[in-house]
């Protein structure tokens, strides 16, 4: 089984970036973009598991010491590696100070178990689309500068997820496997 962890979005983040996406498409970019059901915020791709592994990755998850609920701010646009030769075009988070040592404690609590270590830091950002090829690159930035904004929403995050990722031709499905609270009293 292939798992990641995450946070979810709420509707009205979901909501302005799905404004963002439709006003984009119009400019034919040669893009595969996200749909907003599918989206999330990714503290932890562990990637292929066996089965087995499961309950000791929940096990391992619930151990992760409870940080207080995360906030998140979504804004600004950017591409990776650049905008010249784009592969991936996303939205920004700046997140409050305790997200990046929550994405480290995951990692923590699952290393023990064989699953790798990011060797990178930890920069959140929420991808919305991936590049097929250059079609429509040049309009598709011309848009990006006229707009009007690019904040898309604040929210507190309330718990992170163990979420399967299912991949077919059509589309990755998504199924939420276990959720853990954010600032939750030990007891």
């Amino acid at each position: 089984m292939r798992l990641f962890v995450a946070l979810d979005l709420e509707p009205s983040i979901l909501s302005s970036l799905q404004e963002l996406m439709n006003q984009l498409k119009s400019t034919g970019a040669d893009v595969r973009w996200v749909r907003p059901e599918a989206m999330h915020l990714t503290l932890k791709f562990i990637g292929e598991v066996a089965e087995e592994m499961r309950p000791r990755i929940e096990a391992a998850l619930q151990q992760v010491p409870s940080a207080e609920p995360a906030r998140l701010n979504f804004r600004g646009l950017g591409y990776f590696p650049n905008p010249r030769q784009p592969h991936v075009f996303w939205v920004g988070v700046e997140a409050s100070a305790n997200l990046a040592p929550l994405a480290a404690e995951i990692e923590a609590a699952l290393e023990p178990l064989g699953i790798r270590r990011e060797m990178r830091d930890y920069k959140p950002h929420l991808t919305l689309g991936r590049f097929k090829g250059p079609k429509g690159l040049s309009r598709l930035q011309e848009k990006i500068r006229s707009l009007p904004t690019t904040e898309f929403g604040e929210q507190q995050a309330q718990a992170f997820f163990l979420y399967q990722s299912r991949l077919s031709p059509k589309r990755a499905q998504y199924t939420k496997l276990a959720e853990f609270p954010l600032g939750r009293v030990e007891g």
